[in-house]
Order: structure tokens, then C-alpha cells, then sequence
């Protein structure tokens, strides 16, 4: 199951989001989006849980909750949109 996680202090990092995840089951991976140009986080990423059942209980779990002093909105990922080309 893939999960949005939005709100995230940059300071957070993917290890910090595994440990908070880990504590619900298996997580399969986990993604903290960052800049392409400077590097530093954009305040969201997305984690793989291995089995649906455990995203939903991390869901519920983490939801409002504080990682690494900033509380979190967590929430099911949605299908990423296909994006037009302009040029």
C-alpha cells in the first residue's frame, strides 16, 4: 500500500519516517521528496507498506501525529496523473 505523508519537517529524514511506519509492520520503501536543485526536502514524501492492513493501521496511527517535531498529515496515495507535454 502507498501512503502520502505531507507536512514533514525538512529536517526529517527517510530513516526518521521508516521508524515511525515501522512501528505498524513491513515497510517496503520509504521516498522523502526533495529538490532537484538544492537538495533539501519539500515537506513530503510517500512509504510503501508491504500489506495493505499495515498502511491502514499507520495511517489511523500516525495521522496528526508528530515526526520529528511537526505533526503529519498522512493519508492513502493517490494514482499519480499523467502529465501533458506542452513544448
Amino acid at each position: 500500500m502507498n501512503i502520502y505523508v505531507g507536512n514533514l519537517s525538512f529536517d526529517a529524514t527517510e530513516n526518521d519516517v521508516e521508524a515511525a511506519f515501522g512501528e505498524y509492520g513491513d515497510v517496503k520503501s520509504v521516498n522523502v521528496i526533495k529538490d532537484r536543485d538544492t537538495g533539501r526536502s519539500r515537506g513530503f514524501g510517500f512509504v510503501e507498506m508491504r500489506t495493505r492492513e499495515a498502511g491502514l493501521e499507520a495511517i489511523s496511527g500516525i495521522d496528526q501525529k508528530s515526526i520529528c517535531g511537526r505533526d503529519v498529515t498522512v493519508n492513502e496515495a493517490k494514482p499519480r496523473e499523467e502529465r501533458s507535454n506542452r513544448w
